[in-house]
């Protein structure tokens, strides 16, 4: 299917490995000139080597923390404008709710909400300009079903949830799509990470940690990251333009529910 964004620019966040460049490859492909960043430079730099080679298109990379109002300044400088933005950061740690302090949650807050709003504050309003535009923000299964450990990304990234539900429709009529993509687990170094914690404080195998996590997701496996830039690719399409304040769960249908 062509897309029909070849030649739009986007900026994809935290696009060195995992997830984000899985969504930077897809737009590559589908003909986006893209510029990219991570915190490290070298990773960032070889990403954007890499995808420029592979699909023909030009890719800027940023070697920046888009956490950090500085951070944000160089990427933003760099692109300019955006007709597309997907935006992206870790995830606070793992965690019981009773050892978070103010701090603790002011910091996920900053880096998994406020950051996103902070480039969709920059970059939207000239897509309503242009009279069209795309933002994915990447947030994660537990905003449908919390995972206990992982309470201050549920926080982060609820309220994010809700901050696009109401600025989305208000966009909308400028021809600017805002979405959010909902991860589940799937390979990435996130996963890695979940998954050797849960093999220390079971004393249990990585390998064996990672049959256990498969075995409460129907498909039987992990998704990739070529699963998920797939569809933010799509979410970032013209045919997309119907699709406005939606969170679109990829999980391989481990959250079963109806609705």
């Amino acid at each position: 299917m062509d897309l029909g964004i070849r030649g739009k620019r986007g900026l994809v966040c935290a696009a060195s490995k995992g997830l984000g460049r899985g969504c930077a490859e897809a737009l590559a492909e589908a003909g986006v000139n893209l510029v990219i960043n991570s915190r490290t430079e070298s990773e960032i730099t070889r990403t954007a080597r890499e995808i420029a080679e592979r699909h023909g298109v030009e890719v800027i990379p940023v070697a920046a923390d888009i956490t950090t109002g500085e951070g944000r300044a160089r990427v933003l400088e760099a692109i300019g404008h955006a007709d597309i933005l997907v935006t992206n950061a870790g995830g606070p740690p793992p965690g019981d709710w009773q050892d978070w302090s103010r701090d603790d949650f002011i910091r996920a807050i900053d880096a998994n909400m406020l950051s996103a709003v902070a480039l969709m504050q920059a970059l939207v309003p000239g897509m309503m300009d242009r009279g069209w535009g795309r933002v994915v923000n990447i947030t994660s299964g537990s905003v449908r079903s919390p995972i206990s450990v992982l309470g201050l990304s549920n926080t982060a990234r609820t309220g994010l949830t809700g901050f696009v539900a109401g600025m989305s429709r208000q966009v909308a009529g400028k021809g600017v799509c805002v979405n959010n993509l909902l991860p589940g687990i799937h390979s990435t170094d996130r996963a890695d990470s979940l998954d050797q914690g849960v093999a220390s404080a079971k004393g249990i195998t990585m390998t064996e940690a990672r049959e256990q996590r498969q075995a409460t997701i129907p498909t039987g496996t992990y998704g990739t990251p070529e699963d998920f830039g797939a569809a933010c690719a799509f979410l970032c399409s013209q045919q997309a333009r119907f699709i406005v304040g939606q969170n679109l769960l990829l999980d391989g249908g481990a959250l079963n529910v109806t609705i």
